[in-house]
């Protein structure tokens, strides 16, 4: 797959999967998190989540003004503020790490800072690497694999997040062991209403506390359960976010160590009449300014582009609020064998490596040697998947965070697929423009919702929940396929965007051009509120109906400007 791309995308690759690892780490929990030590409800933790997201990429128009003032000055802006964001990420991780005691506004207040520092140190990173691999594009001999590459480039960066949920929910799991106790998403909620008074079923908690604890002593005194409980829990989601601040050292030991092959994404700007610059650019990319014309045009087009997928990302991003609050609440909680299969993270690897055996197996252009290894793959993959199947019982206890792997796990499998199939529409002439296959994204995350529509009919609203004596509960396959149908929108839709943005950027402002992009990110982020607002207030299938018409319409409105977005990008 990287076979003709410069070797700058493989440091590329590798630095943005490990800060993906551990940004992906945090948001897995963070709701859950505020809830659990803060006893926040599901509206004000979401406007937290939301805000943060919000933060995380509007701050990267700022990390985008500043690479590209530097670059003007003659530095290399776009390294100096790549590393400068790392640096300032990993403090903001190390903040959240430490187990404060105080679960009160402090404590609160304290979470709430050092969630700014790192979306802070995000805005100087994420953008201006993007602009880097962009620019590595810029020479003709690469032109042409633009979108390719920042869809490899995006496959890297759900390589990390694939892990992340499972690593941050295997370091809480351990903790609350070490304390005597397992793991339920139902406790951190009762325990706090039951401290402060709140009216709730002491029965039911009595036995829920019974069963988590794990020598099965029965509790005598549940104000001293909740508390310790509560201490528990939050000290395993702060050491979950520690894992996070080890990603970024990692991350900061590949991009400064092969930094060198990067070189040529850093940008050296001249006019028509500087003859100073034309020799010693010791690896940069030397290009000419755009007249004034020229400049407005693009920027026309980014702008236009950003009003359509800052309701994707408002939608799509629902995965870690109302669609994580859907598999909490709606989703059953016990599977059979082979559907825990793809919950368990061990099962699932070894599932991978049987799918990737027989595609090693499979090539028509595999050497002997590549066969061999897809045969050993298979058969060890096989075996594996067997024996762990074989030891689930009849009924395997799911939990909610675990649903997050589904997304980045598609995105690594699908990818290549993605590519293979636009490099096959490139070479018969077929191959859509970026800005088509972002629309096509559009009506596709429409479809995903559009399960969700279906599989929410009959269930009863969530501000009912707590007055009605039982539930139904709908299997996980509803939100794993919307899952499925999501990442093939955001394949259409992401790295194609990250693509235009870099095609379209006039050199000037190629920072800031991958701040707006992400810009329109953190424009849907701030809108993530919208979808915990309606959850407590409308029926369930209401709430997709709303994304689904969002979708729709924002699909309407880039086809109707196509003309204009596809002369942008061949000028």
């Amino acid at each position: 797959m990287l076979k003709g791309h410069p070797k700058g995308l493989v440091v590329a690759f590798f630095a943005n999967m490990g800060e993906r690892f551990g940004f992906y780490t945090m948001m897995g929990i963070l709701v859950f998190f505020l809830q659990a030590k803060y006893g926040l409800s599901g509206t004000h933790a979401g406007l937290i989540y939301s805000i943060f997201y919000f933060s995380i990429y509007g701050l990267s128009i700022l990390g985008g003004i500043i690479a590209d003032h530097l670059t003007r000055k003659g530095k290399r802006g776009l390294g100096q503020t790549i590393t400068l964001g790392i640096v300032i990420m990993f403090l903001g991780y190390i903040f959240m790490t430490i187990p404060l005691n105080d679960k009160g506004t402090v404590g609160l207040v304290v979470s709430i800072v050092s969630l700014f520092i790192i979306a802070f140190g995000n805005g100087l990173f994420k953008g201006n690497l993007q602009a880097m691999v962009g620019n590595l594009y810029e020479a003709p001999q690469y032109a042409h694999l633009r979108d390719r590459a920042f869809s490899l480039f995006y496959m890297g960066i759900n390589i990390g997040a694939f892990f992340a949920p499972n690593a941050a929910r295997g370091i809480r799991t351990w903790y609350l062991g070490t304390q005597g106790l397992k793991y339920d998403n139902a406790i951190p909620e009762l325990a706090h209403r039951y401290m402060n008074g709140e009216p709730i079923d002491v029965t039911k908690f009595q036995e829920l506390a019974n069963e988590v604890t794990i020598n099965q002593a029965a509790i005598t005194n549940l104000s001293e359960f909740s508390r310790n409980y509560i201490d528990a829990i939050s000290t395993g989601f702060h050491y979950a976010f520690g894992v996070a601040g080890i990603a970024m050292l990692i991350s900061l030991a590949v991009y400064l160590g092969f930094k060198k092959f990067l070189r040529a994404g850093d940008l050296i700007i001249k006019s028509d009449d500087d003859k100073s610059i034309d020799e010693d650019t010791h690896g940069a990319t030397v290009v000419k300014e755009m007249s004034g014309p020229q400049v407005r045009q693009r920027f026309i087009a980014m702008i236009l582009v950003m009003l359509v997928v800052m309701f994707f990302w408002m939608s799509f991003h629902q995965n870690g609020l109302t669609l994580s609050l859907f598999a909490r609440d709606y989703v059953v909680r016990e599977v059979g064998p082979l559907t825990y299969m793809f919950f368990d993270l061990k099962s699932l690897l070894s599932f991978i490596a049987v799918v990737i055996g027989i595609v090693l197996v499979v090539q028509k252009s595999a050497k002997a040697m590549n066969r061999m290894l897809g045969g050993v793959l298979i058969l060890a993959g096989g075996f594996l998947s067997f024996y762990f199947y074989s030891t689930y019982g009849t009924a395997n206890q799911i939990e909610p965070e675990t649903f997050q792997h589904f997304n980045p796990i598609f995105i690594v499998f699908l990818t290549p697929v993605v590519v293979g199939f636009f490099a096959w529409l490139y070479k018969r002439g077929k191959e859509p423009s970026t800005p088509r296959k972002i629309g096509i994204g559009m009506i596709l995350a429409a479809v995903g919702f559009l399960v969700m529509v279906i599989g929410s009919r009959n269930l009863i609203a969530p501000s009912e929940i707590a007055t009605a004596a039982s539930y139904d509960r709908v299997s996980p396959y509803f939100l794993i396929n919307t899952y499925l149908i999501l990442t093939i929108a955001e394949l259409f839709l992401s790295p194609m965007g990250i693509s235009f943005f870099s095609k379209v950027a006039p050199p000037k402002f190629k920072g800031l051009a991958q701040g707006m992009w992400l810009g329109a990110t953190a424009l849907g982020n701030l809108l993530l509120f919208v979808g915990t607002e309606l959850w407590e207030r409308v029926e369930l299938w209401q709430v997709w109906a709303v994304f689904v018409t969002c979708c729709i319409l924002s699909a309407i409105f880039i086809f109707s400007i196509m003309k204009k977005l596809e002369r942008a990008t061949s000028d």
